[in-house]
């Protein structure tokens, strides 16, 4: 008979094993956005798309070391607002987890629109509230059962979307230097013959990386599962390193076959699915019904994503519930150590944002979208000066070093501080994410008003956490 799960600090069952943790990490990190909205970047940077990719693949893996060397000595429920709270005091806990919260709500709801959208590809007649619902319910189902179920339900759809990506990169290395039946093979000259390498300058391939970071959020979704990890100190650091240096694989090499293969103007329409990059190669090497193929490959990209995110939200619920910055209602946990009360205002937040990205993508979805996207960077931001502060009240406590610890840091924790943050400044020069800032921005003043009520209306003071061991 299997034994009962350790319990973590929070009550929370530590059932997660370690191939689930660094598949759960890896399947919340891709989305759809590689295997449709890949276009966008090359549209930009043409093939020196591969600079960006590189470039924000060292600022994530700076995030994932600073992130692992936090966690490693405090593994509990809410992950790097916890953290946050802990070395940076209860507002930056507060602000951090609930605006990190907002913008996994609005990614939800924008993938389940999504998994419906791919649904239809088959059944056009349906109407697309029905499948958003079916979708919605089933992921919800999930992240109520004990965590072993979520998690090994997340490794399986994380799986799908790992081996489409290799299948992708090894057809293409075959075609590029071999070719594949009825088709020559076509050599690496499409990344140099359309302009060149840089064929809109350098300063496009800073625009670009204001898309590319974006692929790359979702790293710091490895720190939640700590709370939950049969052995954090091993299976947090191993699944951070491991799921930025695959992440970077996968896209540098992935961006490297599109762009040898076709010439980066064609290469940039890759909104639709029947244009994606990804389609085309499989169409070229014979694989039959490449599109349907591929249509169930970002279907079961979008669900995986929106079960991440539900597990993440849900654990940032039940994190500030603790803290006496949510109804302490929402601490409550089932008798299978799942967070279900915290799920569901998570469930109210997916309702609210698929029904306005599908009732009004083109007005207020947008602002939702912008306020994810700036929440998202700020939450990276602030993760980075967590670690600083770690570092030194360690210090100054005269505690010991973490065993896992960002190389260079200070000085690499500044530097992937102000990338980001120069990022962040970026956005508003670019068509896509021009409403970050706007939308943003307004909704920190709201988030930091909000915290001033919950502590002026309070009758006792949330305790600040001490740093221990």
């Amino acid at each position: 008979m299997r034994q009962r799960a350790e319990e973590s600090e929070g009550g929370l069952r530590r059932d997660l094993s370690s191939r689930q943790v660094g598949m759960i990490a890896v399947g919340g990190a891709i989305g759809t956005g590689l295997f449709l909205g890949s276009g966008l970047a090359i549209s930009i940077a043409g093939p020196a798309v591969l600079i960006a990719y590189v470039v924000a693949a060292l600022a994530a893996l700076a995030l994932a070391y600073a992130l692992a060397e936090m966690m490693v000595v405090h593994p509990e429920a809410g992950g790097f607002g916890a953290i946050a709270h802990r070395y940076l005091g209860g507002m930056a806990g507060f602000v951090q987890r609930w605006i990190y919260w907002a913008a996994q709500v609005v990614n939800i709801g924008s993938e389940v629109v999504a998994a419906g959208i791919y649904f239809r590809f088959w059944y056009p007649e349906v109407p697309l509230w029905l499948p958003v619902v079916a979708f919605s319910a089933i992921m919800l189902v999930v992240n109520a059962a004990a965590v072993r179920y979520f998690g090994e339900f997340e490794y399986w759809f994380a799986m799908i979307k790992v081996v489409t990506i290799v299948v992708f990169i090894l057809l293409g290395a075959v075609y590029i230097v071999f070719g594949l039946p009825g088709a020559p093979a076509t050599g690496m000259g499409a990344i140099t013959a359309h302009g060149g390498f840089l064929p809109n300058g350098i300063g496009a391939v800073w625009l670009a990386l204001t898309v590319v970071t974006f692929s790359y959020l979702g790293t710091e979704a490895v720190s939640v599962t700590a709370s939950e990890s049969r052995d954090p100190t091993r299976d947090v650091p191993r699944a951070a390193r491991g799921m930025v240096l695959r992440l970077a694989l996968f896209y540098v090499l992935g961006m490297l076959v599109i762009v040898s293969i076709l010439p980066w103007n064609s290469a940039s329409g890759g909104d639709e699915l029947t244009r994606s990059p990804f389609v085309r190669l499989f169409e070229i090497a014979g694989v039959p019904a490449a599109a349907g193929v591929m249509n169930f490959v970002v279907l079961t990209a979008a669900l995986s994503a929106m079960n991440t995110n539900l597990y993440v939200t849900a654990r940032m619920t039940y994190s500030l519930a603790r803290d006496g910055y949510a109804p302490r209602w929402f601490a409550g946990l089932s008798g299978q150590g799942t967070p279900r009360r915290a799920l569901l205002l998570s469930a109210v937040g997916l309702a609210l944002a698929a029904a306005v990205s599908a009732l009004a993508p083109g007005s207020a979805f947008p602002v939702l979208l912008g306020m994810a996207l700036f929440g998202a960077l700020l939450t990276w931001l602030i993760i980075f000066a967590s670690q600083l502060a770690f570092r030194y009240k360690r210090a100054a406590a005269g505690l010991p070093s973490s065993p896992v610890r960002l190389p260079g840091a200070p000085v690499t924790t500044v530097l992937a501080m102000l990338f980001v943050l120069a990022v962040l400044l970026t956005t508003p020069f670019t068509a896509q994410f021009g409403m970050a800032w706007k939308a943003g921005l307004p909704f920190v003043a709201v988030l930091l008003l909000a915290y001033w009520l919950v502590r002026r209306r309070s009758d006792h003071r949330a305790p600040e956490r001490e740093v221990e061991l």
